[in-house]
């Protein structure tokens, strides 16, 4: 299926409507509360062709694994901003300062104007329209641009926006890399992207020209890291069974694990046990995810080859046909011991099934090998020991964290979810997705009487004594 590009003078078009219909005045509570609820009747309503899409945008997903990862939390997450919009949408007053009273002082969230959503292939629904329950939540009017990697769940998306929005409050175009580059240099009053590190840099330059803020969701090279105390066989349970959803194509996926020194071949048989549950077969099996292209294939079996040819060791826990594997897309579960900076899959982010496993002695010595490493999108830590978890939560910086599992931080509609450094730029997720396509607006309402007016000129003797007094005051 072929992508149509969409122009440069469409896309201007475009936003100029928008800028227009929204200059008449930004959605109130009531449009924001239907907005929301369109956009939720509307994926219910195409939920079977999503489900198709996506599974064919894979050569084969498992619809189980959408429903969990993609449309559930979506629908969590619409019905979770509609019961929180009329208090996130309150004034908050604030404490006046001290030598300003007595006036009074509140935070006022006003929506920016027109936003930009540009989404990922690997989970094209949650992460186009993901940001989109933010953006439309604060009251914006919005420009959304689906991956043309996965074309089939795209047209779906654009179809749903279509038919449940006018052109001039929220619509959809498609397209491959030239439309991203000219949608990424429209000026718009926010932009959101998800992806790569490297296409991130080049939204953010683009964008840079208008001055237009960005939230850029990256990836990265996210670690497990297994405390010797914890019970080995559970954190192998959690951190396949994430590492494994989508075939490794999640961001958030554990890209490496950082294990205790000795306890190698434990964690391969408790690995192996995992994964063999989990998919007794790759080959015709509706539950395992294809590898999303042919080139992303070739990619990843690069850096296996390139690890093997550098002294690693692979251990592959299926033994089905390899000519036949590589022909459907599907690449086995694999762990990779010896890895070293020397090779590739370590230098990065692998999206794919392959998970490198590094010894450590100490966790001082697994948080210095995370720590001269660019911060991750997410941190998982496998111990029940909270002075511990504290510590490593003190010595490290990550996107977010999760305790003893993988990937669910996700799930939590009050945290905020964003990555820092090479891992991205900025919030979303509930309220704090709410503040990001926000203007938090800082309002002062002065008195009649206000000390204010003492501050002026002539600075005779009798002023320059009551200010030298304030400033002993205030630092003494």
């Amino acid at each position: 299926m072929t992508t149509t590009e969409t122009g440069t003078e469409t896309l201007q078009s475009l936003l100029a409507l928008q800028q227009a219909a929204f200059a008449q005045g930004a959605p109130d509570y009531a449009r924001r509360m239907q907005a929301l609820a369109g956009l939720r009747d509307g994926l219910r309503s195409h939920q079977a062709q999503l489900l198709q899409a996506v599974s064919e945008d894979f050569g084969g997903r498992a619809e189980a694994e959408t429903l969990t990862l993609e449309l559930f939390p979506l629908y969590d997450q619409i019905r979770h901003a509609r019961r929180q919009l009329k208090r996130w949408m309150r004034r908050r007053e604030v404490g006046s300062t001290w030598y300003l009273q007595p006036s009074r002082a509140f935070v006022q969230y006003q929506p920016l104007g027109v936003v930009g959503v540009i989404g990922a292939w690997n989970y094209q629904l949650v992460l186009t329209l993901g940001p989109l329950i933010d953006v439309l939540a604060a009251g914006n009017h919005a420009m959304v641009k689906p991956s043309e990697m996965t074309p089939r769940s795209a047209q779906v998306i654009a179809d749903i926006i279509a038919e449940r929005f006018a052109p001039d409050y929220v619509s959809c175009v498609t397209g491959g890399a030239q439309t991203a580059a000219a949608f990424s240099a429209l000026p718009f009053n926010h932009l959101f992207f998800t992806g790569s590190t490297r296409v991130g840099q080049k939204v953010m330059q683009a964008a840079a020209a208008n001055l237009t803020p960005v939230t850029l969701e990256l990836g990265g090279k996210s670690p497990a890291i297994v405390h010797d105390s914890y019970p080995l066989g559970l954190a192998a349970s959690r951190i396949l069974r994430a590492k494994l959803y989508n075939a490794g194509q999640t961001c958030v996926a554990p890209d490496y694990l950082l294990l205790p020194q000795g306890r190698e071949a434990e964690f391969e048989a408790h690995a192996a046990k995992v994964v063999t549950t989990l998919y007794p077969t790759l080959l015709n099996n509706p539950d395992y995810t294809r590898i999303v292209s042919h080139p992303h294939y070739q990619r990843l079996q690069a850096l296996i080859d390139d690890a093997e040819q550098k002294g690693a060791r692979v251990v592959r826990f299926h033994s089905d046909d390899a000519q036949a594997m590589q022909d459907n897309k599907l690449m086995a579960p694999m762990l990779v011991f010896g890895a070293t900076d020397a090779m590739l899959l370590m230098q990065q982010e692998i999206f794919g099934p392959i998970l490198p496993v590094v010894s450590c002695q100490t966790l001082d010595d697994a948080i210095d090998y995370v720590n001269a490493r660019p911060q991750p999108l997410a941190l998982y830590y496998f111990d029940e020991d909270m002075r511990r978890v504290d510590a490593v939560l003190a010595k490290t910086l990550s996107g977010g964290v999760t305790v003893n599992d993988c990937l669910v931080h996700l799930g939590q509609h009050n945290l905020p979810f964003g990555g820092v450094g090479q891992s991205g730029i900025g919030h979303y997720h509930g309220f704090d997705g709410f503040v990001t396509f926000s203007k938090k607006r800082g309002v002062m309402v002065q008195r009649r009487w206000a000390a204010t007016a003492l501050f002026r000129a002539p600075y005779n003797r009798r002023m320059r004594a009551m200010l030298a007094l304030l400033v002993r005051l205030v630092t003494r």
